[in-house]
């Protein structure tokens, strides 16, 4: 380990966990020095990349040099791990979702106090532009007050032919993608959910759900659809928001989109009817150039930590963590109610969250 750092391993050394070193590489304060995974070409491919391997999780667990495990591994053995890292005196990340119910997330959260360590999830799309650029819209209310706003990711390859498929692993797009934008839509209002409905697909015929539409409203009002879809060979923008002075729009990875806003130097113009079918109107007749503003998508300059920087602030207690463990038992709480909405197909209301 170079000095100075906290040495880490990553359990788990498939295509995300392999992603973390890039990731960590930047961080002054974590180094990756060993990999663990139960199949044996991942470990080569670490040994290949210079990292120590270990025969197994009790070898990782024992070794009184290793400061952080990093669990990347399929979704229903989070628990496990996490807890036997904890109680063997490692910090600990893990990627998402954390667990696939909320209680179990619960009993790693005792374990961790129990423990005195450090345990947090790697939610790292927090960071993404996109969502950065609608959090700054918001927050700045450039678009006067939101008052609803879509949240979507869409393809057409199906769902991984991989454990992500199983339910037993805790597969389907709901936990995969859902964990992602529901995390992001809670962090873009303080308001508490006021109602949940939902959809789950099936149509790809694996026994977890390849897609999913909720309707969320907030006590505030604010309402949301997200949706997550693998069958879509047209995809629908991945952000289109309402707002009381204007709307705004993102349809990619690109950023490419705009923003278009009520003009304030000039008066409000009546519109002309224009040809709709086979009648007319004005209802939905577009605004007049001169009364709206278009503006382009710009990029946030954001000064905010990296996910890495920030857990070794917290361990050596100079920070308080980007990503709290209330927030993420929110996440896995909301994901819960939406199964059950779509499982009862019913609009739940009065809901504790």
């Amino acid at each position: 380990m170079e000095q100075n750092k906290y040495s880490l391993v990553i359990v788990g050394f498939g295509g995300m966990g392999s992603y973390h070193v890039q990731l960590i590489e930047p961080c002054e304060g974590l180094a990756v020095t060993g990999v663990y995974d139960a199949v044996n070409y991942r470990m080569e491919l670490g040994a290949a990349k210079g990292f120590k391997t270990y025969d197994s999780l009790e070898a990782v667990l024992s070794d009184e040099t290793v400061d952080v495990v990093l669990i990347a591994t399929p979704n229903d053995v989070h628990k496990d791990i996490a807890i036997r890292a904890l109680t063997a005196g490692k910090h600990v990340i893990c990627e998402k979702p954390v667990t696939i119910n909320s209680a179990d997330l619960r009993d790693i959260l005792e374990v961790a106090k129990e423990t005195n360590r450090i345990f947090m999830v790697h939610q790292n799309r927090r960071w993404d532009e996109d969502f950065l650029i609608i959090q700054d819209l918001i927050d700045k209310k450039k678009i006067g007050e939101v008052f609803h706003l879509e949240s979507r990711v869409q393809g057409a390859n199906g769902i991984p032919g991989d454990w992500r498929q199983l339910k037993t692993y805790g597969g389907g797009m709901l936990l995969d993608w859902g964990v992602h934008l529901l995390d992001q839509l809670l962090l873009l209002t303080g308001s508490k959910i006021d109602s949940v409905t939902a959809e789950l697909s099936t149509i790809l015929g694996t026994e977890v759900d390849d897609g999913f539409t909720s309707f969320i409203r907030f006590k505030d009002g604010l309402t949301a659809v997200i949706e997550v879809g693998t069958t879509n060979f047209i995809k629908l923008p991945r952000w289109y928001v309402k707002g009381t002075e204007g709307t705004a729009i993102i349809r990619d990875w690109d950023l490419s989109g705009e923003i278009v806003v009520n003009n304030p130097d000039v008066a409000k113009v009546e519109p002309k009817p224009i040809q709709a079918g086979q009648g007319l109107t004005k209802t939905m007749a577009p605004p007049s150039e001169e009364s709206t503003l278009r503006l382009p998508i710009e990029k946030v300059q954001s000064t905010k930590q990296s996910f890495y920087d920030n857990f070794v602030s917290v361990i050596e207690g100079k920070s308080e963590p980007l990503i709290k463990n209330e927030e993420v038992h929110r996440v896995l709480r909301l994901i819960e109610t939406i199964f059950e909405a779509a499982e009862k197909r019913v609009i739940l209301k009065d809901l504790e969250l």
